[in-house]
């Protein structure tokens, strides 16, 4: 990945230079990509070939890295470290991050369009819409809006869902749907058994995010740890203790797990994927 990603943002050195370095920064050297595995680990479920998933995987980190960059930013959640580094508007500028942010977001479908991902070029044109859908008010940016209106408030497990499936779960449910969507047409159960196991694992990444925000340390998580109490937000650890959240977790995990039962062997790499997810510790 950060091969293929090198090869795709533009070179720091092509005017303006300062914006493709920032966009560079954003999005090489760091990060679990944890995102463009799924949607590596979906493709190889469904047969597809590992150049178009390098495409595909590249345009939903790509998005990933943006959101990253905006969400640091003093009037969102106002953070000066992330995957072990200063963020983007600490290291250049405010105004630099915003529009590093912007160029991402573009640069994503401009790679999605400009290379042959789907055999038919409807399902590929159902691509870019997926993965628009995840990035946008109904998706990632409507769950950051819904998490900044929660802040100071306490909110249930269920209202935490909700917020999380938008915020968290609409960009890797997107990644393993565009994964799939590179390879062989899946069977209904197993289309199916993909959205059940994106699902359950999207809200498990959040809870698993909330649990090492409270108990890792920053040097650990390679961003500001304890942050989330600081500022108010509710989360599972606040609605569901940590012991509980774990165990939360560790259910969502097995029901991924289960879901993806139809692929068999093919489907090793999907389940690798559940355990690196719940059981990480970063």
């Amino acid at each position: 990945m950060e091969e293929a990603l090198g090869r795709l943002l533009p070179a720091a050195g092509v005017v303006p230079a300062r914006l493709h370095a920032a966009m560079r920064y954003a999005t090489l050297e760091g990060g679990k990509r944890a995102r463009p595995l799924l949607c590596f680990a979906a493709g190889e479920a469904c047969d597809a070939p590992a150049e178009r998933l390098e495409i595909a995987a590249s345009a939903v980190e790509m998005i990933h890295a943006y959101s990253l960059a905006h969400d640091d930013l003093p009037c969102m959640d106002d953070d000066v470290l992330r995957r072990g580094k200063p963020t983007v508007h600490v290291e250049f500028d405010e105004a630099t991050a915003l529009l590093a942010g912007d160029a991402l977001q573009s640069l994503a479908f401009q790679i999605l369009g400009e290379h042959r991902l789907a055999d038919d070029p409807a399902a590929q044109l159902a691509m870019v819409s997926s993965l628009a859908s995840a990035a946008g008010s109904r998706g990632m940016a409507g769950g950051q809006q819904i998490d900044l209106e929660a802040t100071g408030r306490s909110l249930s497990a269920i209202e935490l869902e909700s917020m999380h499936v938008r915020k968290t779960g609409a960009l890797i449910r997107a990644a393993v749907s565009l994964g799939a969507a590179c390879g062989r047409a899946p069977t209904q159960a197993e289309r199916s058994g993909l959205d059940r196991y994106a699902k359950c694992l999207g809200l498990a990444f959040q809870v698993v995010d909330d649990v090492l925000d409270a108990e890792s340390s920053t040097a650990t998580l390679g961003k500001t740890a304890g942050k989330d109490s600081k500022q108010g937000k509710a989360t599972y650890v606040t609605a569901l203790d940590a012991a509980r959240a774990r165990e939360f977790a560790d259910e969502l995990r097995r029901d991924a797990i289960a879901a993806v039962a139809p692929f068999g062997e093919r489907g090793a790499r999907l389940r690798q994927m559940a355990d690196f997810v719940v059981l990480r510790k970063f």
